[in-house]
């Protein structure tokens, strides 16, 4: 088949390196614009733009309503369109161009975590199993029909950005396979469950607040969601600056008896106490600085007897 490739961030580029690679022809690549980034404001290309770049496919960043998408796409005759998170939202007019429709790569085992941050939602939910699937793109929030699914274990110490490396893998030969069963017309979509759904909308960094008034466990798997984007963060108490959290570890039969946000530094270890357990913390970032151990940052703040971190409802 004739494929463009629609898809932004880094998790996209197996998928693209898969198809180009395939027996399909990829005649073309869409992603969202340049955006400027770090200090100096430098507008920098997507991954996927910067990849398709590379292996000289023909890239479109304007966005489905303009003008000259649905031109661009005329002048290419496309059979269908492999979508793996592309960051516009999709017209109408737009989803009945090409002739098999538009087929997204979606990572999670639907209609489970419809959304923007499946991988991160499941996660802090304390799901065991993750996934992705292909299903063709409808104008309800990733609600059409499913072609194919794949499984995958989220383990203890895994962070949402350990999962998607590993969907981004295994959801890529997923996608070949989709579009070489739709080439061959020996697959047909099946509608998806009307039970068992649930939203995953994008993670703000509120959400990312740390209220160490909940159990060590479920602030555990927050940090884990949450990393590396939008990175968990707490505050300490009395002051306005953010501290960005790393995964850290739940301790188990501590002998510490911490108040939630109360925290214990030793010579190595950082611990803070929540609702229920202690966490012992990894690295951590402050404000407008690199990432460091918990210990070294201990040292550095001079903590006073009586430190605590604020929880969320607290923070400002």
């Amino acid at each position: 088949m004739r494929l463009v490739f629609a898809g932004t961030p880094e998790v996209a580029l197996p998928s693209l390196e898969a198809l180009v690679a395939s027996d399909h022809e990829v005649v073309g690549v869409i992603t969202r614009a340049d955006a400027r980034a770090g200090r100096g404001r430098t507008l920098v290309p997507s991954p996927v733009r910067a990849r398709a770049d590379e292996l000289g496919v023909d890239v479109l960043t304007a966005t489905p309503r303009d003008p000259e998408f649905a031109q661009w796409f005329e002048q290419r005759d496309v059979d269908c369109v492999a979508v793996v998170a592309y960051g516009h939202i999709l017209p109408a007019s737009v989803l009945q161009i090409p002739r098999h429709g538009w087929i997204n790569l979606h990572f999670s085992l639907l209609p489970a975590w419809r959304g923007a941050a499946p991988v991160q939602r499941s996660i802090i939910a304390g799901d065991q199993i993750t996934g992705a699937s292909t299903f063709r793109i409808e104008q309800g929030l990733d609600s059409g029909p499913v072609y194919g699914m794949t499984t995958e274990t989220i383990k203890p110490r895994d962070t949402s950005g350990d999962v998607l490396v590993r969907l981004g893998q295994s959801g890529a030969k997923l996608l070949v396979g989709t579009m070489d069963a739709i080439a061959d017309g020996s697959i047909r979509p099946i509608p998806q469950e009307a039970e068992g759904v649930s939203v995953a909308p994008k993670l703000t960094p509120q959400d990312a607040h740390i209220p160490w008034t909940l159990p060590a466990h479920i602030i555990d798997r927050l940090i884990r969601g949450c990393t590396p984007q939008p990175g968990a963060w707490t505050q300490l108490d009395g002051q306005e600056s953010r501290l960005g959290i790393g995964p850290s570890t739940v301790e188990k039969d501590s002998e510490l008896s911490l108040a939630p946000g109360e925290i214990h530094a030793t010579k190595r270890d950082v611990f803070v106490g929540t609702a229920a357990g202690v966490l012992r913390l990894g690295d951590v970032t402050p404000s407008g600085k690199k990432s460091m151990p918990a210990a070294d940052w201990a040292r550095g703040a001079r903590l006073e007897s009586g430190a605590r971190f604020v929880s969320q409802q607290e923070g400002k």
